[in-house]
């Protein structure tokens, strides 16, 4: 089954990497908040219609969680905000290398300390290399882009 769940992450990586690249041709003709905007009401109709015949939990206990975790919609608008506005300007790649190291570095985090109660994994050694290694990729990708653009 885990390996199943890989294949579906790398799948869902590939449709957000094709969704900014369109959203990134799309805001420069209809603005960046226009294409969020958008984006997330289609989003929230096809959801609906999903919800409507699929549906199988209780969308009114959303009134008791607690309101820290009704902020994680707003994680939602800043990340497909920010990727709109940085995908025509640096690339889809570079805008999603950047964003996996940062979503690595803030789970490390995340994990370190328990944040929304997740559970405490050590951040140790191995973990700080293979972030080390994620951030040096970022910077040769990033410098190889550049120097495309200068030539």
């Amino acid at each position: 089954m885990s390996f199943a769940m890989v294949l579906l992450t790398f799948v869902g990586g590939y449709i957000l990497s094709a969704q900014s690249s369109i959203n990134g041709k799309m805001s420069p003709r209809v603005g960046t908040l226009e294409t969020t905007l958008v984006t997330f009401i289609t989003g929230a109709l096809f959801l609906s219609i999903w919800l409507l015949f699929l549906g199988q939990g209780n969308i009114l206990a959303l009134s008791q969680a607690p309101k820290w975790q009704l902020s994680g919609v707003f994680f939602g608008i800043g990340y497909l905000f920010l990727t709109i506005l940085t995908v025509p300007k640096i690339g889809v790649a570079v805008t999603n290398i950047a964003a996996i190291v940062g979503q690595i570095g803030a789970g490390f985090i995340i994990d370190q300390f328990g944040f929304f109660g997740a559970d405490v994994i050590d951040f140790n050694f191995s973990k700080g290399i293979g972030l080390l290694f994620m951030v040096i990729a970022l910077v040769f990708i990033f410098k190889d882009e550049r120097s495309k653009e200068v030539n």
